[in-house]
């Protein structure tokens, strides 16, 4: 009797997990993460191709950067907002036709104002897909294991930048754009067979104010307890934004002399990053605490960092690319918090504002790199290149480490409430 009722708890664990709106909602991510970064991929041979050489690939490289950021904190807000008023699913399919077309024209351009209005308009739809996906995710599992659901989704989600350094690989970056368009407009017919959350459907029956975005600015405990939710994920994008990305100007400052391409470091980090979503939200499932992981992968994250900026003391003055790619590697796998990042933001805060937060916070994480590559522009001239990653990555982990401290435990939470 004992061994037919694990059986059953067992299949009934397998049943909630791998269902409809989790499968879906991790290959929603896949391909937004595709696209997301296919441009740190593609950002020299695209640049080159429409005539910059020099210092532009770098200077221009972090403008089109930071109009897809400034479009994605556009986008989280909108997304967000629709998503609390109308409904998770709206998000789904109104985030993937946007970005998906977006990145389509994309591999039409011939100019510098043409490729960032089309970054930007990315950047919108782009925002949208994590903070919908999640939101459903842990509103559709049960408490216990929706670590586990959230697992899936953003550790399957993020394998989307691998896919998308071997597509730019084989394929001319235009094409590499196309593939990624084509993608999301494919997965539009498997989110037919999604519904949607129990949770919201219910709340919407009823007179509650929902998507309220100005209402977490209303109320002081609301707001700190939103703050902490963005900036305790920000490290990560100082090291993906600025560390990764410009991993090639980086390394010739620090004495590598083997050359060192923008997309295979984004690979190396993004496999990282995909073991450490998986890793991450196992490790919660078993310590029972959010807080605890995050404060082990914040460590873990502040020595890779420094690992970075000091290849050149501790593997020789002129380190092997060899080397710059496996700390990179690391870099990302300290870095891979993100399926918890995501998941305490959705925990946070009520059904009525869940979405709202689930989406936002994302996208204003991602688009701290906008202020961030402002700050590292800003330093270069007195700090250096080296001083100035330095400062900024040193910026990120103390705000993190700030925020980590309020930050309230969320583990095995009941959602099914209001603000």
């Amino acid at each position: 009797m004992q061994s037919v009722a694990s059986g059953n708890n067992e299949q009934g664990f397998s049943s909630n997990i791998f269902n409809t709106a989790v499968i879906v909602a991790a290959l929603g991510y896949f391909v937004d993460i595709y696209d997301l970064v296919l441009f740190s991929i593609v950002r020299v041979p695209s640049l080159k191709a429409l005539g910059l050489e020099g210092a532009q690939l770098l200077d221009d490289g972090i403008f089109l950067l930071n109009m897809q950021m400034f479009g994605m904190l556009v986008g989280g807000v909108f997304w967000g907002i629709l998503g609390d008023k109308k409904g998770r699913l709206s998000i789904l399919f109104g985030s993937i036709i946007t970005y998906s077309l977006a990145n389509i024209a994309n591999g039409f351009v011939h100019d510098i104002p043409t490729y960032a209005a089309l970054r930007f308009i990315a950047g919108i739809g782009l925002a949208g897909e994590l903070g919908a996906g999640i939101t459903l995710v842990v509103e559709v599992l049960p408490k216990e294991i929706r670590g586990f659901g959230t697992m899936i989704v953003a550790g399957v989600g993020v394998s989307g930048a691998v896919l998308a350094y071997f597509v730019a690989q084989a394929f001319d970056w235009r094409i590499a754009y196309w593939i990624g368009g084509g993608l999301g407009l494919a997965l539009l017919v498997l989110r037919i067979g999604v519904f949607e959350s129990g949770m919201f459907s219910k709340i919407k029956e009823s007179s509650t104010n929902r998507g309220d975005f100005f209402s977490i600015f209303r109320d002081k405990e609301r707001f700190l307890r939103y703050v902490r939710c963005v900036f305790v994920g920000v490290p990560l994008w100082v090291v993906v934004g600025i560390l990764v990305t410009f991993s090639p100007e980086f390394a010739k400052a620090l004495g590598v002399q083997e050359p060192i391409t923008g997309g295979r470091a984004i690979m190396f980090c993004y496999v990282g990053i995909t073991l450490g979503d998986f890793l991450t939200p196992y490790l919660s499932q078993r310590l029972q605490s959010r807080k605890k992981v995050f404060l082990i992968f914040l460590i873990f994250d502040s020595l890779c960092i420094a690992a970075y900026f000091l290849m050149n003391v501790f593997f020789g003055a002129t380190p092997s690319a060899n080397v710059v790619y496996a700390i990179i590697f690391l870099l990302g796998l300290s870095s891979g918090y993100w399926a918890i990042f995501v998941t305490v933001a959705a925990e946070q805060f009520g059904t009525n504002l869940r979405a709202t937060v689930a989406t936002t916070a994302p996208n204003f994480v991602r688009g701290s790199v906008v202020p961030m590559t402002k700050l590292f522009q800003f330093l270069t001239p007195s700090l250096g290149l080296i001083g100035s990653g330095v400062a900024v990555s040193a910026l990120g982990m103390v705000i993190a480490f700030a925020c980590l401290w309020g930050l309230k435990e969320t583990f095995g939470k009941d959602l099914n409430y209001v603000e």
